[in-house]
């Protein structure tokens, strides 16, 4: 594939988009996080390599956001890709690459090998985000199903997720990660968090899309000036079958997303992508095929949706969340709203 250079010195693909042009996000560290990402969960589906070849291209069509996690079982590959790019022209400083603790990394001793493992495998010499995948240590194996649990599994306990949180603090003052944030939190365990945290989260990192469209959650993080990241932004078609359950609706095939797509010549997960963008949240779209995460760039700099199409958007929620998460649950006779707080406050 042929790479062209501009004036504005963006190496890629002639049939990219410009990253200048992409939409960004100020912090108040003076960091610039691009509004769409591109996910890397893919171990479900896709060997590792698959997806490495994904960021590479991706890359040279205009991506700079790229979101990992060690339990994906990739980062070694994508640091191959990573470091190929680099030695192409690419400039660290350019990308903006994430990673996560996952749940059996959180004691205090394992916190800050574990992130300097994901920085040896990327091929890197910072994060620019490191966040807590799961607010549980819960560990599950891989491909378990729906009904697997942990021996070991216990509830939320604020002070141990805050002797996690300290060592990605110090983490921060290595030099290591730029910043820190969190994922799957509720807003019982944010606030608590917000209290105690020297250094705040800068994100969360949350279930998003059309038909699960969390307003107080949303609305909370805004008002906090926590960045809201959307994973599964077109609501997680290629999910582990441990997280289908027969009541799940499909965003895709919604009759509102449908005619938008139709109006705009797009297929209906760009639809859900602008609508992503334009909310204020960033959407991390996981796709192997190039066309595809093309689209979605592409969906970053298109004309938006018009007013009437946001707020038909907005009536379309259907609370259906599709991560349930089952598999972290810590005591028999749970149900998987349990993990979530639904009542406000924190279930043990």
């Amino acid at each position: 594939m042929a790479s062209v250079k501009n004036v504005r010195g963006f190496v890629g693909a002639p049939e990219g988009v410009d990253p200048e042009k992409i939409p960004k996000i100020a912090l108040s560290s003076g960091a610039r996080l691009p509004c769409i990402g591109l996910g890397t969960f893919g171990n479900d589906r896709y060997k590792g390599e698959q997806i490495a070849e994904a960021v590479k291209d991706a890359i040279s069509l205009g991506y700079r956001h790229i979101d990992c996690a060690s339990v994906y079982g990739n980062e070694d590959c994508i640091g191959k890709s990573l470091n190929d790019l680099m030695a192409r022209g690419f400039k660290r400083e350019e990308l903006w690459i994430t990673s996560k603790l996952w749940n059996d990394k959180h004691a205090e001793k394992d916190v800050i090998p574990s992130c300097e493992k994901s920085l040896k495998d990327l091929q890197l010499n910072y994060l620019d985000l490191y966040l807590i995948h799961w607010p549980f240590s819960n560990f599950h194996a891989k491909g378990v199903d729906v009904s697997s649990r942990d021996p070991n599994a216990k509830p939320y306990i604020h002070e141990n997720y805050m002797k996690t949180w300290r060592q990605l603090e110090k983490l921060v003052k290595m030099g290591l990660v730029k910043h820190i944030g969190t994922s799957n939190m509720t807003i019982p365990k944010l606030k608590l968090l917000l209290r105690d945290a020297e250094i705040k989260p800068v994100s969360n990192e949350f279930e998003s899309h059309p038909h699960f469209q969390q307003p107080e959650l949303f609305r909370f993080l805004v008002d906090n000036k926590i960045i809201p990241i959307a994973f599964s932004p077109i609501g997680s078609p290629c999910r582990p079958e441990r997280d289908r359950t027969p009541e799940d609706t499909v965003d895709i095939e919604d009759p509102v997303i449908a005619a938008i797509a139709k109006r705009l010549n797009v297929h209906p997960a760009v639809v859900c992508v602008k609508w992503a963008i334009q909310r204020g949240q960033v959407p991390i779209p996981l796709s192997v095929n190039r066309s595809k995460y093309l689209a979605n760039l592409q969906a970053a700099v298109s004309a938006p949706l018009t007013k009437e199409e946001t707020k038909a958007i907005a009536g379309i929620d259907k609370n259906c969340r599709l991560v349930k998460g089952q598999v972290f649950l810590w005591k028999a006779g749970q149900s998987w709203e349990d993990l979530w707080d639904l009542e406000g406050a924190i279930v043990v």
